[in-house]
């Protein structure tokens, strides 16, 4: 069993690099989609990683239940989970105690049979958001990753499509 975590910026190539690593498992992966498709916009953006991943994943849309979704599928093929971030935004939208979701996430993942890689980006490198709402979710994302990697096996930073192995 290993988890793997894989940050990154926006567009420097870390869910191409997950779904390699998913692949180089053992047994059919599954995709699990925190991502829902709520505008066009993210409606062709799915269809994109979709064509691209090709029809030999099993796909779930999870954006809130990622722990039971975990479950369900343990003791199989690995697990992609793409990707945290947003699934942190789903949290904060629904108004729930992200802290708790996250601190149960970090509780489940070692537990697991089956290979488990995340996806989250990185979005503490950057100015400090002028609003909120902005600063509340960069907070919370920084301390997602960090509870996150504090669980995983292994953790990579990718930048222009290029992994730097972190643990």
């Amino acid at each position: 069993m290993a988890v793997i975590l894989i940050t990154g910026g926006a567009r420097s190539g870390k869910s191409r690099r997950a779904e390699l690593r998913a692949r180089s498992f053992p047994g059919q992966p599954v995709y699990i989609a925190t991502a829902e498709a709520l505008d066009a916009e993210m409606d062709e953006r799915i269809a994109k990683h979709r064509a691209r991943r090709g029809s030999d994943w099993i796909e779930r849309e999870v954006p809130l239940d990622l722990v039971k979704a975990l479950s369900e599928t343990d003791g199989g093929g690995a697990r992609l989970v793409d990707c945290l971030t947003l699934w942190l935004s789903n949290l904060l939208h629904a108004e729930r105690d992200w802290s708790q979701d996250i601190a149960r996430l970090a509780d489940a993942l070692p537990r697991q049979r089956s290979p488990v890689i995340l996806v989250t980006n990185e979005v503490g490198l950057g100015i400090v958001p002028d609003n909120a709402l902005a600063r509340t979710f960069r907070d919370a994302a920084g301390l997602m990753n960090q509870s996150i990697a504090g669980a995983a096996d292994e953790v990579e930073f990718v930048v222009a499509g290029l992994p730097m192995k972190l643990k």
